[in-house]
């Protein structure tokens, strides 16, 4: 609630000397009835009627405090919101070879991938977001959706155990992974179809498989307006990396150096005009999936509409009712002697 003239309520301060000026009557008030002692009506038990002594100057001063709200006009307000969203199309693009168990993440490469992307996307509730997985080979882990629950599930099951398992070849497709996402892209013939086309691709290595290259993807991506954003998760140099698969089921880690080439990602996210990062600790890549963030915005067209209604007659009403009882009161139960 608002009001149209608050500085009525400025005549608030008359109420000050009402209160003061009625305890003082009372104090100096000549007695209808003089007897030589009041101590009898002292013991006399507290009736309604006593207690109540003071109701005329309380339902009063309630009936000036509701007659100067009346007077601030209060009012009410109704508001219409009506907005148009267009989101933005993205495919998460994530490398899940076994080389994403590098723990020099904590608490490895792909689980703290995982992590950041889940945040990135409860972020961007207006978005088509999908997600693509590749190793040695490249498949859709989930088609474009505005369904984030499901997406998000889909997220926290990725691992390299496809990998691990023989289920999908060895090695790195940067180029098939890239493609594959192009093409979730191209196909997305929803009401989103025209909104921007967005990549953030992620990987720790360099491509050494696929029948595509990295940059005749890139080149791919650019003719359908993709914009692809490169991610080299993992430090550089030597780090402790698995490379065999002991009998037991768990890993075999051995330092080697990294073998990631920013040197190919840079140059797919110039092509299709995009940007590359580097990540070498989980803050950093929260930072980089931050920026990514502020640089593809969702466009929202909003129109707003206010409809103010006058609420001073309700206020009104009450002083009118304050008035009449005050009045009923001081001529009926708490009459007093003339």
């Amino acid at each position: 609630m608002s009001f149209a003239h608050p500085e009525y309520f400025l005549l608030l301060l008359l109420l000050i000397p009402l209160v003061v000026w009625h305890l003082l009557l009372r104090r100096h008030h000549r007695p209808a009835l003089r007897v030589a002692t009041t101590e009898f009506y002292r013991q006399l038990p507290l009736t309604p009627r006593t207690a109540l002594v003071h109701a005329p100057l309380v339902l009063r001063i309630m009936a000036f405090v509701f007659l100067i709200t009346a007077l601030a006009r209060p009012q009410t307000s109704h508001s219409l919101t009506e907005s148009e969203t267009e989101g933005i199309n993205i495919m998460m693009t994530m490398d899940i070879s076994v080389s994403m168990l590098t723990p020099d993440l904590h608490p490895n490469r792909i689980e703290a991938a995982k992590q950041v992307a889940i945040e990135f996307i409860s972020g961007r509730p207006n978005d088509n977001i999908g997600l693509t997985l590749f190793g040695g080979e490249a498949f859709t882990g989930c088609p474009l959706t505005t369904h984030h629950a499901s997406l998000v599930s889909m997220f926290k099951n990725v691992n390299c155990d496809l990998q691990r398992q023989g289920i999908i070849s060895d090695g790195t497709a940067i180029g098939m992974g890239l493609t594959n996402a192009v093409a979730r892209l191209a196909d997305s013939n929803t009401e989103n179809g025209n909104a921007a086309r967005v990549i953030i691709l992620l990987t720790d290595g360099a491509n050494n498989t696929g029948e595509i290259s990295p940059l005749t993807a890139a080149e791919i991506a650019k003719k359908n307006n993709v914009r692809v954003y490169t991610i080299a998760v993992g430090k550089t140099g030597k780090v402790r990396q698995p490379i065999a698969l002991l009998p037991n089921g768990e890993y075999y880690y051995q330092t080697v150096e990294s073998d990631m080439d920013p040197e190919t990602l840079k140059k797919i996210a110039d092509i299709t005009g995009g940007l590359f990062y580097q990540a070498d600790s989980k803050e950093k890549l929260q930072e980089i999936y931050h920026d990514i963030d502020k640089l593809e915005k969702t466009k929202l067209k909003t129109h707003n509409y206010h409809k103010r209604y006058e609420a001073y007659s309700l206020f009104a009403w009450a002083a009118l009712i304050c008035l009449l009882m005050e009045f009923l009161l001081r001529k009926t139960w708490l009459r007093r002697i003339p």
